[in-house]
């Protein structure tokens, strides 16, 4: 099954690909109004979906950065400041530990500034420091650039990468629990995409690499804590083809796979993760007038492991995402997903994550910003009896002072419960925090 459907999925983003980098040859003529015009993408845009702006997009120019000059390119330095007081840092259900923990991120953003194509870099850290546990400070860190080439108006092709040194939070699923301090992960992770669109077709294509570099850690009489098993690498190619029936609606079919492969080798005491997948999917995209714009997409999908010692996954696969402007001044989100996750948990390969979210941002004047957002999931494990279900709320706001400087403060709560056999531990967090930013 991944074989045909990675051999779909190339075709297709082959296929993005090549009428990409065919359409370099379209014929460029000039127009009356002396504007360079490209005969071969003239006509109604059949997939762009912004008649309406977010809050959280919408540009403000008296509270915007103007960033430093560096010949073509902007430069835009940022600092944030920010204190958190947290009721349960380890994410435990008995003998919780509070504490108050400092935040410092830096932050450098480099942007060109051309009328085509597109260049950005990045490089942010964070300083982290609790007031009564210096077991739990960490420093992260974080590099990355991101670019496009525009090929004509209607084809282009993207790339990216992007390295992080971090850390596993405490309240992660698979973040082991007997550990003294967080689990160190590094990441890294390259992309390359290509979309093509002509009249009422658009193909895209994208072809995805990551992988993951855990720390060993140590319990409390010191031992350690093996955490090899978990390192792997992650590819996945997906295609997609929409087709437009009306400028403001399109359906669409998407066809994705994956493999991942583990570092440590398979032995008959640990058997290793390895596994393919795939994931098909029939949707619309669409922008109903200027009140509604989103995508909907439902299918099947399924992760095959490569040892008998694991259960393979399949079923119900889905994704959702929908904008709603009740009024230029309000933005209500509303997301959803069901995605195929890895887990270290003896005997257990994965499990199937259901998700969905309801957020809303509010414009109460121009430099004030109130936000409030709910979050649902559920994770059930194969092959072991256990499902953990979390609910998760925050309300905050962001006030703009000036261009360089602005105050975000928010409240937020996650309640974790799990059930079975095989169950974790439940668990509650409370966080209150308040940030100071300058940005220049």
């Amino acid at each position: 099954m991944f074989n045909v459907l990675k051999s779909l999925a190339a075709s297709v983003s082959a296929g993005s690909l090549a009428l990409a980098s065919g359409a370099v040859n379209a014929q460029i003529v000039p127009t009356a109004a002396g504007q360079l015009d490209q005969t071969e993408d003239a006509g109604v845009d059949n997939f762009s979906r912004n008649r309406n702006t977010a809050v959280s997009q919408r540009l403000r120019p008296d509270y915007e950065a103007l960033g430093l000059r560096a010949g073509a390119f902007l430069v835009y330095p940022r600092l944030e400041l920010s204190a958190e007081t947290n009721s349960n840092i380890y994410a435990t259900g008995a003998g919780e530990v509070d504490d108050t923990i400092l935040h410092l991120r830096p932050e450098l953003v480099v942007e060109s500034g051309w009328s085509r194509h597109f260049l950005s870099a990045y490089a942010r850290g964070s300083i982290n420091r609790y007031a009564d546990n210096g077991d739990e400070n960490t420093e992260e860190l974080g590099i990355g650039t991101a670019g496009r080439v525009d090929v004509t108006r209607q084809a282009n092709i993207g790339f990216g990468a992007d390295y992080l040194s971090a850390f596993e939070p405490r309240t992660a699923p698979t973040a082991p629990r007997n550990a003294v301090a967080p689990t160190e992960l590094d990441t890294v992770q390259t992309y390359l995409s290509a979309s093509r669109s002509a009249g009422n077709v658009k193909l895209t294509g994208r072809a995805d690499w990551r992988a993951y570099d855990y720390a060993d850690g140590r319990d409390g009489l010191g031992a350690v804590i093996d955490q090899d098993n978990r390192d792997r690498d992650v590819a996945s190619l997906s295609g997609r083809v929409d087709f437009a029936i009306s400028p403001d609606t399109a359906f669409f079919f998407q066809a994705t796979g994956n493999t991942r492969t583990y570092d440590t080798a398979s032995t008959a005491a640990a058997p290793n993760r390895d596994s393919s997948g795939s994931e098909f999917l029939f949707g619309a995209n669409f922008e109903l007038s200027a009140v509604v714009r989103g995508e909907m997409a439902a299918g099947y999908l399924q992760q095959d492991f490569d040892e008998a010692a694991f259960d393979d996954v399949q079923g119900f696969g889905a994704r959702a995402r929908l904008e709603w402007f009740p009024s230029e001044l309000t933005t209500i989100n509303v997301a959803a997903g069901r995605t195929v996750e890895d887990t270290p948990i003896t005997g257990v390969g994965a499990f199937v994550s259901s998700s969905a979210s309801v957020g809303l941002d509010h414009e109460l004047l121009r430099n004030v910003i109130l936000n409030a957002r709910l979050t649902w999931s559920r994770d059930e494990y194969e092959g072991v009896d256990r499902e953990d279900t979390r609910l998760g709320a925050n309300i905050g706001g962001t006030y703009l002072i000036n261009r360089n400087l602005g105050v975000n403060a928010s409240v937020s709560t996650l309640d974790s419960e799990s059930t079975g056999a095989a169950r974790d531990q439940d668990f509650r967090v409370n966080k209150l925090a308040i940030a100071l930013v300058a940005q220049f």
